[in-house]
C-alpha cells in the first residue's frame, strides 16, 4: 500500500529533525557559491536502509541513508561535512549530465516517483537510488572541489570542518578492506584525510567567524 511504501522514508523523527536542522543551517550558505541555490525547492529525507550512503540531486533533493549515520555514529559536525560535500556536487552540477542520462532509464523515472513522490519498499528504493544517483562517478577534480566547497559550507554554517578528518577515519575503519558504496567513487581515505588537512587553514577561520 501507499502507506507501507511511505514507511521506507523518514521513520526516525528525531534523526530526520536532526539532519533537517543541519540542512537548514547549510542552505543559506550556498548563496556564496550559487546565488539562486537558497531558493531551490529543498527536500531533506531519511531513507530507512542500512546502507552507508547519502546524495544530493540537482535542485536540492538531499537524502541520507539511516545506516550512514547510525553505523558510523556520526556527530552533527560529521553529518554537516557529508552534507556539504554532496550539496557541493549539486551546486557545481557535477552530476547533471550523469543524472540526466540516468533519468532516461525507467529505473530513474521510478526513483523520481518513489523517492520524492513516494512509493517503493526501503530495499527497492535504496537499490534504485544507488543505480540512478549514487553510482554516478565523478572525476577526481570534481571530488576535490566538492571536498573543499563542502568543508567551507559546513564551516560557514557553524560546523567544525575538522570533523572531515574523523569522518574519513570512521569511513576507512568501517570499510574493513572493502569500501562502502558511498566511497566507491572516492579517493582512498588516507589521501582524503591529507586533502582535508590541507584545506583546514582556509576553512577554520570561517568556522571561527560563524561561532562568534
Amino acid at each position: 500500500t501507499e502507506a507501507a511504501a511511505k514507511g521506507a522514508l523518514n521513520q526516525d523523527a528525531a534523526m530526520l529533525a536532526r539532519i533537517r536542522g543541519i540542512a537548514g543551517k547549510i542552505r543559506p550558505k550556498t548563496a556564496v557559491f550559487r546565488p539562486d541555490a537558497p531558493g531551490w525547492n529543498w527536500e531533506i529525507s531519511l531513507i530507512d536502509s542500512d546502507e552507508i550512503n547519502a546524495f544530493c540531486m540537482p535542485g536540492g533533493k538531499i537524502a541520507f541513508f539511516y545506516g550512514l549515520i547510525e553505523k558510523l555514529g556520526l556527530t552533527d559536525d560529521e553529518i554537516a561535512v557529508v552534507m556539504g560535500h554532496e550539496v557541493a556536487h549539486a551546486l557545481r552540477e557535477h552530476s547533471r549530465e550523469q543524472v540526466s542520462q540516468a533519468l532516461a532509464a525507467q529505473t530513474a523515472i521510478d526513483v523520481g516517483a518513489s523517492l520524492f513522490g513516494w512509493g517503493q519498499s526501503a530495499s527497492s528504493l535504496a537499490n534504485v537510488a544507488y543505480e540512478a544517483l549514487v553510482a554516478t562517478r565523478f572525476s577526481r577534480a570534481d571530488e576535490t572541489e566538492a571536498d573543499r566547497i563542502g568543508l567551507a559550507l559546513a564551516a560557514r554554517a557553524g560546523y567544525d570542518p575538522r570533523a572531515g578528518v574523523s569522518l574519513w577515519q570512521k569511513m576507512t575503519a568501517r570499510s574493513g578492506g572493502g569500501l562502502p558504496e558511498f566511497l566507491s567513487s572516492h579517493p582512498a581515505g588516507d589521501k582524503r584525510i591529507e586533502e582535508v588537512n590541507a584545506v583546514l587553514p582556509v576553512v577554520l577561520p570561517l568556522y571561527e567567524a560563524a561561532r562568534k
